[in-house]
Order: C-alpha cells, then sequence, then structure tokens
C-alpha cells in the first residue's frame, strides 16, 4: 500500500509563489524544470498496482491537488480546503489537477472551480466528493493507518485487477471490458482458494496482501514501492 500524507498540518499549499515571480521571464523555464520529472512521477502513482491512500489536512492547492486526487481514497481532516488557485494568478492548472478533480466531481463542476479560484471548505469537499471521509484533525491520522491495514490484509491480485478494470473506464468498451475482466479472474486461484476455504470455514482469510510504503507530502518528499 502507498499512504501519501504531511509532516505537519499543510498537505500541499501549492507552488512557491515568490520563486515564480523571482523567474521573471524564465518562468516558464523554471515550470518545465518542475513538471518534467514531476508528471511522470504522479502518473506512476495513479497507476500503481495497489491502493493509494491520501491523509489530507489543511490548505491542498495547486500540485497538492492532482497528488492528493491521484489517490484511491482520499481522507481529510476538519481543516481540509480546497483552492486551485491556478486562474488567480493567470496560470493553467498542472499535476493533473483538472483531470482528478474533474473525475471526482465532474468536469463541469472542475472547470468552475478552476475558474473561479474559490476556496472550498471540508464539508463542500465531502458532500462533492473531492474527499471521500472526514475526521477531525487529531484523528486523521489513526484513520488513515487504520485503512491502510485493512487494505494490506486483502488480497492484492484482486485489489490490482479491480484497480486496473476501473481505471479504464470509460474509454474500453463493454466486449474489451468483459473479456479483460474474464483474462484477470483467470489466475487469482490462490487468493480465491484461501477466499473460499475461509468463507466456508466462517473465519477471517488470510491472503498474501501487500507492503505498505508511506510518505509525506510536499516539503517532506513521498515514496513509491
Amino acid at each position: 500500500m502507498v499512504l501519501l500524507a504531511a509532516q505537519g498540518r499543510i498537505f500541499c499549499a501549492g507552488g512557491n509563489i515568490d520563486e515564480f515571480a523571482a523567474a521573471g521571464m524564465a518562468l516558464d523555464t523554471l515550470v518545465d524544470d518542475i513538471l518534467t520529472p514531476l508528471h511522470p512521477a504522479l502518473y506512476r502513482l495513479a497507476t500503481a498496482p495497489l491502493p493509494v491512500v491520501a491523509a489530507v489536512s489543511g490548505p491542498v492547492a495547486g500540485e497538492g491537488i492532482g497528488l492528493a486526487l491521484c489517490a484511491d481514497f482520499v481522507l481529510g481532516a476538519a481543516s481540509t480546503t480546497l483552492r486551485t488557485g491556478y486562474a488567480a494568478i493567470g496560470l493553467s492548472p498542472d499535476a493533473g489537477a483538472s483531470y482528478f478533480l474533474a473525475r471526482r466531481v465532474g468536469a463541469v463542476r472542475a472547470q468552475q472551480w478552476l475558474m473561479l479560484s474559490e476556496t472550498i471548505d471540508a464539508q463542500r469537499c465531502l458532500q462533492q466528493g473531492v474527499i471521500d471521509a472526514l475526521y477531525p484533525d487529531d484523528g486523521l491520522a489513526d484513520a488513515a493507518e487504520a485503512m491502510v491495514a485493512r487494505l494490506a490484509s486483502a488480497a492484492g491480485g484482486s485489489l490490482a485487477a479491480i484497480k486496473t478494470l476501473c481505471g479504464g473506464l470509460p474509454a474500453r468498451g463493454r466486449q474489451e471490458h468483459l473479456a479483460l475482466e474474464q483474462a484477470l479472474l483467470v489466475g487469482r486461484s490462490a487468493d480465491a482458494r484461501e477466499g473460499v476455504r475461509a468463507f466456508l470455514e466462517k473465519r477471517t482469510p488470510r491472503f498474501a496482501g501487500g507492503q505498505a510504503e508511506s510518505g509525506g507530502a510536499c516539503g517532506a518528499g513521498w515514496y513509491l514501492p
């Protein structure tokens, strides 16, 4: 598993505006230097064949939006706020912010939020599906660890297959999707045998599970398996 969390109360407040201003006419070069390694890393994280959990608190802005919302599970704290901010300073989105936000709230609402750069509080984020669950700030870490532990005890192959199947929609056609379901289901025999035995024996299955990884967002760095 992968857990993304901040070291401190702020998940990610976005780019360093002072650095942008100092770059002057070289702003395009600075942005390109930042995004050239960042975008492939985000793609690898979003398509990793294992669950990714993000625990977000405080401001989530700019590239932090893509970093948070590329996760499969996004857990928020009462202090969480989302503000896109790009249009407010004459920029367009980066780091997958437009893609991952639209995937969660819909293309029209994402476009509106990106254009207006308004601050969206935690409750509205929960209502609109930006985050999946909301916790008190002092309970977020425990909730995230519990989620990771739960996922780590599941059948890793099953979770990877589910992520592959759902991640390719809606571009994949119905027939292609059915064929992929069948192909992925074949070969899950070890986990399936254990799951069936556990069901009949009325016990918790003991799957191989997955390895847990954790990392801090922004200044603390983050890690991939």
